[in-house]
Formats: structure tokens, sequence, C-alpha cells
């Protein structure tokens, strides 16, 4: 992935169970503030059903305020009247209707190729998941010492995350 692949796959997040951005970062991208992209969606709320679209829940915020740090969250993002809204793939195509900037448009082209990546990158793993079952039924257990070393690392690892903050004794 290219530099700004990685940045756009960063600002990425897995929220009821789609792939979805937020109005801050797409503004972030698009160089314009949050306040006026979110103008030119309510102006046009037309084209974003539910599935293009939706506002988090006060929970679903909380839970990303703390996982995207909290301080340059309130510092940056601080002071909003209105609920964070998340875009799907398709409501982030459709904002290249409403935000008709040169730097909107290059923005959209690419994040769009980001989460084609992305979706390449999924089924690909899938792909070679079944391939792994395959070839594990087929050898029996011949293999299964690299099977399992192989399964291993297709797992994907989820490690606590450890609490941000000062810790008290």
């Amino acid at each position: 992935m290219v530099d700004s692949d990685i940045i756009i796959s960063k600002k990425i997040y897995f929220i009821r169970g789609q792939k979805v951005m937020l109005d801050f970062d797409l503004a972030e991208l698009y160089g314009t503030k949050t306040m006026r992209l979110n103008e030119a969606v309510k102006r046009n709320s037309s084209r974003f059903p539910k599935d293009f679209m939706f506002s988090l829940t006060e929970k679903e915020s909380f839970n990303l305020i703390s996982q995207i740090a909290i301080s340059s969250f309130k510092s940056k993002y601080g002071g909003r009247r209105h609920k964070i809204r998340a875009f799907t793939e398709l409501g982030i195509a459709m904002l290249s209707s409403v935000l008709n900037t040169e730097i909107a448009i290059q923005m959209n082209i690419q994040i769009l190729r980001t989460f084609q990546k992305i979706r390449e990158l999924l089924i690909s793993n899938q792909e070679l998941k079944k391939k792994l079952e395959d070839l594990e039924e087929k050898y029996d257990g011949q293999f299964e010492i690299v099977f399992q070393a192989l399964r291993h690392m297709l797992e994907e690892e989820e490690k606590p995350k450890e609490k941000m903050g000062f810790r008290t004794n």
C-alpha cells in the first residue's frame, strides 16, 4: 500500500458490522471543516439513506473516543452539537456529488481505491484459509504441525489493550 492508502486505512473503522469513515476524518482528508461537510450532507439528506450514513450513538461515540486518544479528540473535535456521522463506502461515494472541490474529488477516488484494496485483501485471506482447510483434509494428519502454524499465522491475534493515562498505586 502507498502512504496515502495507509493514512486512509487507519481512518476506517468497523462499526455496526460495516467499514465506515467518520465525518471529522473525511473533512480533514477533504481539506474542509467538519461543520461544512455536515452542512452539505444535511442540504442533500435525500442522497444519504441509512445504508450510506448513520449517526453514532452516545455509547459508540464514547467507545470511539476511548480508542483514539481523548485529549486529541477533545481539542480537535470537541464542542460538537451534533452526533458523529459515520459514512459507509456508498456514502463516501455519494459525498463526491455534494462536495464538488478538486481536493474532495481526488481524495474520494483515493478513499474508494483504498476500500477496494482492503476488500481484495480480505477476499484473498479467505481464499487462502479455504485452500489451507482443503489441504488439511487431503493430507490428514501428515502435516498437522505445519497446518497448526499456518492457521495460527492467519488468525488475528487479539491482545488486550492497555489502559491509557496515569496509574495510581
